[in-house]
């Protein structure tokens, strides 16, 4: 994928453009991003957008007998008869996938500069291969902790009960097939290097220290378990992630001014947290319906009187290839 010299970084701060970030990575300016920052699909086919590999098996995003007509299991990530060869071949699948998009990301990013990516246990560790292998290095992997989960299992006795094997079915009481209900998701963190010290980085690029007086929990230093509670009501997105945890990644990790970017934006949430904390933001959706969703989410939701005092005194910082171009939030 070739840039496009028709497109620059003012066409894409603080808006979310549709399309693939495939299509436009390669068009941010060299070392123009402070912060990425995304909840990446995680390849465990929980919906169409998340199948990412060339496996046809009919039973992926369908159900099986036993699930129908349980909320608990709306569509299957798995096969229903085994896992055959190109089954196995899935999570290589992903990891080309990620490959894809993580070179064109590092370019783009400022020496010493921190990403984040939300995904599934399971398929985490190809994500952190495709970035290593793009030039990142993994500096930790955090836990958000969430204050419930649904536990997806099935009663073992019961399955057994409807083959009619109600002797058998007595040993396994109490039994269940499935996972621990899922009560964490990992969140790697990731940075580019730089060339000195980090204290020379910090000093230049303005990145790769952490803000802790902002981000104390209880008065203490924070650790790599983050609590956030899910946020209340409808969802916009089925992975929608809280907006008080996105905006603790970016206050740890940026400054005022700064360009935070998601390549995967779903409902905007990574935008409205950027905007809220005096942020720019860039962000991509592929979806023609969540960018929409997104796009009307910032429109209608409204800042508070700091949030607004706080967008008045954005700059680009000095690492931001904007030349000779107004400020994209002048004082009044």
């Amino acid at each position: 994928m070739f840039p496009n010299p028709h497109k620059t970084l003012e066409s894409y701060v603080d808006t979310i453009t549709y399309g693939d970030c495939t299509e436009h990575l390669p068009n941010l300016p060299r070392e123009s991003i402070h912060l990425c920052l995304s909840d990446i699909p995680y390849g465990i086919n929980l919906a169409d957008w998340d199948v990412l590999h060339n496996n046809t098996n009919s039973a992926l995003l369908g159900q099986s007998p036993a699930q129908r007509g349980k909320s608990g299991f709306k569509r299957r990530g798995k096969p229903i008869n085994g896992w055959n060869a190109a089954d196995r071949k899935i999570p290589q699948e992903y990891q080309a996938w990620c490959h894809q998009w993580t070179e064109m990301l590092f370019p783009a990013m400022v020496e010493g500069a921190s990403v984040f990516i939300f995904g599934a246990r399971r398929t985490l560790h190809r994500a952190i291969v495709a970035f290593e292998d793009s030039g990142f290095l993994l500096r930790d992997i955090l836990a958000w902790e969430k204050s419930n989960a649904h536990h997806r299992a099935q009663s073992l006795e019961n399955l057994v009960r409807k083959r009619g094997l109600n002797a058998e079915a007595e040993k396994w009481a109490g039994w269940k097939v499935g996972n621990l209900a899922p009560i964490w998701e990992p969140v790697a963190w990731f940075f580019k290097p730089y060339r000195h010290t980090i204290l020379d980085n910090v000093l230049e690029n303005e990145v790769g220290a952490i803000n802790i007086a902002e981000c104390l929990v209880e008065g203490r230093s924070p650790t790599n378990v983050l609590r956030f509670d899910s946020e209340a009501g409808e969802r916009l997105h089925e992975t929608q992630k809280p907006l008080d945890l996105i905006k603790y990644l970016i206050r740890l990790t940026t400054r005022e001014g700064q360009i935070v970017l998601d390549p995967f934006m779903g409902s905007g949430t990574t935008a409205l947290a950027a905007r809220d904390l005096g942020r720019h933001f860039v962000g991509f959706e592929a979806n023609e319906q969540f960018c929409q969703i997104a796009l009307e989410r910032l429109k209608t939701t409204g800042l508070s009187t700091n949030n607004r005092q706080a967008q008045r005194r954005q700059r680009v910082s000095k690492k931001t290839i904007i030349d000779e171009t107004p400020l994209l939030f002048p004082e009044t």
